[in-house]
């Protein structure tokens, strides 16, 4: 048995034996001889003399009995199986040897690289950093990313959350966050793949690998095919290796999130297994306490920077669903894909007029962004409102102020197009990264006027203004 006192070198400690008495799917109703183990402790239960898997205890059932949620396939397990457990919490390993390598959420390789058994070990569940060790928002986090850096620009130490529904653009515009963001990163990067399926873990993986990128960056999977309980909590166990990342070692952590609706799902499913009542929607009743028990330790410290973003994906493109609600709450900034805006080939399809960022305020950003910005929201709303009228009479039809704020909205959106360089195999286009200032000169010259005459044409799909006016 892998116990906490074999680990330790034989240090004692608790070792309880025991027996399952029922499987109701991946819950486990456990019989135990002696004291029973705390809330979240690991158990063992064997299928076979060869095979054993892991759960983890959720509550307790009279004097002698525990309810546990397995992270495994249940395939094949009896009542009366053997149920052993060191009453320690489920724990991952952790430290700067997991940078470069694919692991599940137990730790263990799914990249065929060597064992991390010899690695120290921190619990899945952990409270969040207390307010004194909290750091506030630092400066803005440049992105190199025209929509994102203008209308919804990111800060050091928040959240920010990616949400759109189906096939709108979520993970392509996560991976050029990473790309853009890891060439220059000084710390580390952790992703947490919840409820990924394996096609797109392996893209991600040979992405990072051909971009050089791979060995700052720890990969950590609940695939689609595992069981909910995992799925449920490979992001706390992606979230603990980052917080031993930042609190221990020091460094900036960037921790990566996709899909953060995943995290819900599984939730649900554990929920229904376990036979609570659903709440809203069918989501489960603790659906506000589990986004919090992930999104509260997502913070900087004292000890070091974390910056998070998050792909959230929206049901039927539902933006009032209960879990997309819940997850906007935590966010400081929100970043709207738009279905409308993809299918008229516009990438990324951001919604500007729906997203938001606490940072965009004049005493973070800066006057002249915050102007910016809002003017180019104005002259987009007003677009937004002119539209039916175009469609029924045509543009000409306009009085000659709204003809040309029709031209400024037509090119600010082509403006706000950009080639990504995670994008550059499909699409030939080479990939740009604009710098902030000059997303914000570029956005202004258009608002302004200064690029009436310019065809809209020029301006689609391009990086900075100046590849157009050679300035």
């Amino acid at each position: 048995m892998d116990t906490a006192s074999q680990r330790a070198g034989g240090a004692d400690v608790i070792c309880l034996k025991g027996q399952v008495i029922a499987v109701r799917g991946t819950i486990l109703e456990v019989a135990l001889d002696g004291p029973l183990p705390p809330i979240s402790a690991a158990l063992r239960c064997q299928i076979s003399d060869d095979h054993w898997i892991t759960a983890v205890v959720h509550a307790h059932v009279g004097d002698a009995q525990v309810r546990a949620i397995a992270l495994e396939s249940t395939r094949g397990l009896r009542r009366g199986a053997a149920v052993e457990s060191d009453a320690a919490p489920l724990t991952v390993p952790v430290g700067r040897e997991l940078l470069g390598r694919v692991v599940d959420l137990h730790g263990r390789p799914l990249d065929g690289g060597p064992s991390l058994d010899a690695l120290p070990r921190r619990p899945v569940h952990r409270p969040p950093p207390p307010p004194g060790q909290r750091r506030p928002w630092g400066e803005v986090y440049e992105t190199g990313i025209k929509a994102i850096d203008l209308f919804c620009p990111f800060l050091h130490g928040g959240r920010a959350a990616v949400f759109g529904g189906a096939g709108v653009g979520k993970t392509i515009v996560l991976t050029e966050f990473i790309h853009n963001a890891v060439e220059g990163l000084r710390g580390a990067a952790v992703f947490a793949g919840i409820g990924e399926r394996s096609r797109e873990g392996l893209e991600l993986y040979e992405e990072m690998r051909r971009r050089g990128v791979l060995d700052q960056t720890a990969m950590v999977f609940g695939q689609m095919k595992e069981a909910p309980g995992a799925r449920f909590m490979v992001g706390l166990a992606a979230l603990s290796v980052a917080e031993h990342l930042r609190d221990e070692l020091g460094l900036d952590v960037l921790f990566v999130v996709d899909n953060l609706y995943r995290h819900v799902q599984a939730g649900m499913e554990v929920s229904g297994l376990l036979g609570r009542l659903p709440s809203r929607v069918g989501y489960q009743p603790t659906l506000a306490a589990d986004l919090a028990l992930i999104e509260e330790r997502i913070t900087a410290t004292r000890r070091g920077d974390m910056i998070s973003v998050q792909a959230v994906y929206v049901p039927a493109d539902d933006y009032g669903d209960p879990a997309v609600t819940h997850a906007f709450w935590h966010m400081d900034s929100s970043l709207v894909l738009s279905r409308d805006i993809a299918a008229e080939g516009f990438y990324p399809a951001v919604d500007p007029l729906n997203s938001s960022s606490k940072a965009l305020d004049p005493a973070i950003v800066g006057p002249r962004h915050h102007e910016v910005a809002e003017e180019a929201r104005r002259i987009l709303a007003r677009f937004e409102e002119l539209r039916d009228i175009i469609s029924m009479l045509g543009i000409d039809e306009l009085a000659r102020e709204d003809r040309l704020l029709v031209g400024r909205a037509h090119r600010l959106r082509n403006f706000l197009t950009q080639p990504f360089f995670v994008t550059q195999a499909f699409t030939d286009r080479g990939g740009r990264r604009v710098s902030v200032r000059d997303t914000v000169e570029g956005a202004a010259a258009i608002v302004e006027g200064r690029c009436d005459e310019i065809p809209e044409d020029k301006l689609f799909m391009i990086g900075a203004l100046s590849e157009v006016t050679g300035g």
